[in-house]
């Protein structure tokens, strides 16, 4: 679990990755060539991006004649909602302790 949370964080640090994935989520399915127009680099960052986002499970390809096709797998940020979850429930515990301790002082 905690290898793919590691990769996940790793694969969406980048901006221009982001953004990728980011278009994708808001747009569906684009080609290479479709990306490469939004994304403000060559073809072929824009390909070794989508290759980093497909190895960490964010995108998938599917090809269609001499295209490729992306689309993003939003299934694929779980451990990362999860993860997510765990420090806000773990920060809120804190920050009830805290406020208890607050109280008590204040006594």
């Amino acid at each position: 679990m905690r290898q793919m949370q590691d990769m996940l964080f790793r694969a969406l640090a980048d901006p221009t990755r982001r953004a990728i994935f980011e278009n994708l989520c808001r747009e569906g399915e684009k080609t290479v060539g479709m990306l490469t127009t939004k994304a403000g680099v060559s073809q072929p960052v824009v390909s070794k991006h989508l290759g980093i986002l497909k190895q960490a499970g964010l995108v998938a390809d599917r090809r269609d004649g001499r295209q490729t096709h992306y689309s993003a797998q939003f299934q694929a940020l779980a451990p990362l909602v999860d993860w997510t979850s765990e420090m806000t429930a773990f920060w809120e515990s804190r920050f009830d302790a805290l406020e208890d301790l607050l109280k008590r002082m204040d006594q």
